[in-house]
């Protein structure tokens, strides 16, 4: 489908757990400036009225009727039926709330809610990261085509989804891609998410200096710091990031190895990548040793850094060749080097969400049709 001509028009939410962001999309671009409200409420009717106060924003502003209501919005939740579970970062929701058919009621509209790293990597796969390294391949004269897709976020908290074949991999408790439950390869004993999000990076940062975690500066201003940018502890703060880098690194190098696709990194710790993405990468790239002694690679692929410009070369390099097809007199293409990319957003995150929730309301209303 081509979701960059369709005229119809959806009206969309980005929650996370500091902000709720609501736009509109049409033929894949937002036709309304983002409108942002605070997710922090006092309670639960509070956010639900936030919530509809959003949509009832977009909509006064459209020209247009919306056609649906798509958006993200964080797990354990039964998505296909729009019921919000137990949230971490929104402990208001507790027990099982009906987002779907309360907004149904409301507006009139059909609704759809999924993951929010779902919609993200969904997003991506439609407009983003997939179909601009596919076209750097053709440009180069590869013959490799990119299908699949891992899209994590690292933020509030660290989240993913999968898109196979140009759909979206739910799983059939609506829980796939959830990276953040791994293990933590540097402390066993939790998740990778302990590590891999904002409070990781603060609390990396405030051991290392000796500072109290309540005086800690914002990972934004980490990154600053060991960038050189703005004073401050510079190895503190690039020991930070490095921590991140292997814990994620471990978590990827696990997940892909299952799935086997491009990743994309988002999120609001995304934009520290200098600090952080070639010591991912070469994490994912070590190597296991066996009972006999002996070096096994860590993959049976090998990531490339895309955000590095060797790396994109060394990745974009046309590697096939042409082999004979035995007791024939036909050749054929095959390119022996087995390779993924690993790179941060050429999206906002947001916009990333957006266009995925927008994709995945018109194919759920073309099956209605």
């Amino acid at each position: 489908m081509r979701y960059d001509t369709d005229k119809r028009v959806v009206m969309t939410l980005d929650a996370g757990g500091t902000n709720f962001v609501f736009s509109a999309i049409q033929s894949n671009e937002e036709i309304v400036e983002p409108i942002i409200l605070p997710a922090k409420a006092q309670n639960l009717n509070s956010i639900l009225k936030i919530i509809i106060e959003g949509f009832k924003q977009v909509k006064s502003i459209l020209k247009n009727k919306a056609d649906a209501i798509s958006f993200s919005f964080p797990g354990p939740a039964d998505y296909q039926n729009g019921i919000i579970g137990d949230l971490t970062n929104l402990p208001a929701f507790r027990g099982g709330i009906a987002l779907k058919d309360m907004l149904e009621e409301k507006f009139d509209i059909p609704v759809f809610i999924n993951n929010d790293g779902d919609l993200y990597a969904y997003g991506e796969a439609i407009a983003g990261v997939l179909p601009t390294i596919n076209n750097l391949i053709k440009q180069k004269g590869g013959i490799k085509k990119y299908s699949n897709l891992f899209g994590v976020t690292f933020g509030t908290g660290y989240g993913g989804g999968i898109v196979s074949n140009g759909n979206l991999v739910f799983g059939d408790n609506s829980a796939s891609g959830e990276i953040n439950r791994l293990r933590n390869k540097l402390y066993p004993e939790t998740s990778v998410e302990d590590s891999v999000s904002i409070r990781g990076v603060q609390r990396v940062f405030a051991r290392e200096t000796g500072i109290d975690i309540s005086s800690c500066p914002s990972p934004k201003e980490i990154f600053q710091i060991g960038m050189g940018e703005i004073d401050g502890d510079k190895n503190a703060a690039q020991k930070t990031f490095e921590e991140l880098a292997v814990v994620a690194g471990d978590s990827l190098a696990n997940s892909i190895t299952l799935l086997d696709g491009i990743i994309v990194i988002g999120g609001g710790l995304a934009g520290a990548y200098p600090l952080f993405l070639q010591k991912l990468v070469d994490e994912m790239n070590n190597n296991f040793n066996t009972n006999n002694g002996d070096s096994l690679s860590r993959m049976e692929i090998t990531a490339f850094n895309l955000e590095d410009k060797n790396g994109l070369k060394q990745f974009l390099e046309n590697t096939s060749i042409e082999i004979d097809v035995p007791f024939s007199n036909k050749k054929v293409n095959y390119d022996p080097v087995k390779r993924i990319g690993v790179c941060v957003s050429n999206l906002d995150t947001s916009k990333a969400v957006s266009i995925g929730a927008y994709a995945f309301a018109l194919n759920e209303l073309d099956k209605t049709d």
